[in-house]
């Protein structure tokens, strides 16, 4: 594609009611692409019911155009006006989990550009729960199709910064609010059937939607890697950092083993771990990624960690597993769509 000057602002998510956020609006309604941050991840936004403006979205990620994009709304009303209706159950998500890390399947009315539903008859629809991102849908009164802001196949940016390294120079604008407060995407609910369907873990977990709205199924690919994804982009590669990822399902003395072994055969190896696990690992980088005993905080620093490897001092990254319960599960989802093995201990 084309290079594009890409303007940059600098914005106080404490203080959105700014010119910035007005000129930032005004490239979205002239169907120009955004990048903008999100409760989740930075978001690359554009008009959601303008083809071109999209095919922008597709152009600036490198992405399939088979993989479908979430559209960010305002507000309730605003879901109303791009799904044929809102079922019972996704009215009791909405109330209870929005704003926020909540992506919800409905069936589309159409009015959405086609290749932001990529000819399914659904559309993926959230309400985000960031001052610059609410600050900047409310003002440009548009819904947007916003993917995450980085290359596709890269891991997703938490930051301004990594938005900048990957897409400067392939949009319109940046708008820099910060870090990211989750870390990890919107958990994806399938609301078109008898009851709800996770197709992605992500910042609310399997146990709060029950809270809501009772037994809740994973869908099976999410489980069962030879099962068809119910959505096209599952299938795809995501999250991978520059140097191969190895996923390490074992205890430290196994992990270090294999660290051995491959700076054995000389190579460099970084290492993401716990803060638990950090002292009794040797490698030639380690980057800690939170506590094993607040996942939450392993998905807030997750994408930084998978980020701060080059290939300049590294030739392979080794990262330990982590518990497969709340957002732990989010987090391996993450780490295993980003892995180019896994590596089990025999037990």
């Amino acid at each position: 594609m084309s290079t594009t000057e890409t303007k940059f602002w600098t914005i106080d998510p404490s203080n959105v009611d700014s010119l910035q956020i007005e000129e930032a609006a005004a490239l979205l309604r002239d169907n120009e692409a955004v990048a903008f941050p999100t409760e989740t991840v930075y978001g690359l936004g554009a008009n959601a019911l303008n083809e071109q403006a999209v095919q922008g979205i597709f152009a600036a990620k490198g992405r399939p155009a088979d993989n479908p994009l979430i559209v960010h709304v305002a507000n309730k009303e605003q879901i109303e006006e791009v799904v044929t209706r809102i079922p019972q159950m996704a009215h009791k998500l909405i109330d209870a989990f929005t704003p926020g890390p909540l992506t919800l399947i409905l069936e589309s009315n159409g009015s959405c550009a086609s290749n932001v539903t990529a000819g399914l008859s659904s559309v993926g629809v959230r309400i985000p729960d960031h001052p610059v991102a609410r600050a900047l849908l409310q003002t440009c009164r548009l819904p947007l199709a916003a993917p995450s802001a980085n290359r596709s196949g890269r891991p997703s940016p938490t930051s301004a910064e990594h938005v900048y390294k990957d897409l400067n120079g392939r949009v319109a604008g940046i708008v820099d609010g910060g870090p990211t407060g989750v870390g990890v995407e919107s958990t994806v609910v399938d609301c078109t059937g008898d009851r709800p369907v996770i197709l992605r873990p992500g910042g609310i977990t399997k146990e709060d939607l029950e809270e809501v709205v009772g037994p809740t199924d994973f869908d099976p690919a999410l489980i069962n890697q030879e099962e068809k994804p119910k959505s096209p982009g599952m299938k795809y590669t995501h999250y991978a950092p520059e140097a191969p990822l190895w996923l390490v399902e074992g205890d430290l003395a196994f992990l270090q083993r294999q660290i051995d072994q491959l700076q054995q055969n000389d190579k460099r190896v970084g290492v993401i771990v716990s803060q638990e696990h950090a002292g009794h690992i040797q490698a030639d980088e380690i980057q800690i990624c939170g506590s094993r005993d607040h996942l939450n905080e392993v998905a807030v620093h997750l994408y930084g960690a998978l980020r701060s490897f080059s290939t300049d001092t590294i030739d392979v990254i080794l990262c330990e597993s982590f518990p497969e319960y709340g957002m732990g599960y989010a987090v391996m989802n993450r780490l295993k769509k980003a892995a180019t093995q896994v590596i089990t201990q025999d037990k």
